[in-house]
């Protein structure tokens, strides 16, 4: 069973930058994609960002520019730069890995940007 540690949210002032780590707790073979996904109080969950196993990424749109998925396989963690965060980023942000043996979430961490 892979576990998912995710680290790195916290409270900012709109503008201001957050890194978020997702840590795996083992080497995931067979990986098709990891991504971040946000949930707002009252509504669902998004994807955010995505990067496949060959490095090709994606972004929504609200999100395009000013955020930065990058993964670093050595140490089967993923990340997720925000940069110029507006306070409709706020939300928890949760780690997802999509491997041939399942589909992982890490608990989320709560991302909260300030106006």
């Amino acid at each position: 069973q892979v576990q998912l540690v995710e680290s790195g949210g916290g409270l900012v002032q709109a503008g201001g930058s957050l890194r978020l780590s997702c840590a795996a707790s083992a080497t995931i073979f067979n990986l098709y994609a990891m991504g971040w996904y946000r949930q707002a109080p009252g509504k669902p969950r998004e994807l955010v960002a995505r990067i496949r196993s060959g490095g090709s990424t994606m972004y929504a749109d609200s999100v395009k520019g000013r955020f930065t998925i990058s993964r670093d396989n050595a140490k089967n963690t993923v990340y997720l730069q925000m940069n110029s965060l507006k306070p409709e980023d706020t939300g928890v942000y949760s780690c997802n890995v999509d491997a041939a043996l399942g589909n992982y979430w890490g608990q989320g961490t709560q991302v909260t940007v300030s106006s």
